[in-house]
């Protein structure tokens, strides 16, 4: 049976996101325009995106959507 590798993270899923967000903008403005920037370029707004949404369901304030 193989045994899973456990990794202990040293930075929160917020910050290693929004590192990966800034490194991939980074990446994109090295690049032409063109279909291979805008690809970098979406993968940076969804790391972005990704790190709000993991900071805001972590907050202690949430509020539950005010849907009905």
């Amino acid at each position: 049976m193989k045994h899973r590798r456990r990794f202990k993270q040293t930075q929160s899923l917020e910050e290693r996101l929004a590192a990966e967000a800034e490194r991939l903008s980074e990446q994109a403005k090295k690049l032409p325009r063109g279909p291979e920037r805008e690809t970098l370029i979406r993968r940076a707004r969804q790391a972005e995106t990704g790190s709000h949404l993991s900071e805001w369901l972590r907050s202690t304030g949430l509020q539950p959507p005010s849907g009905r």
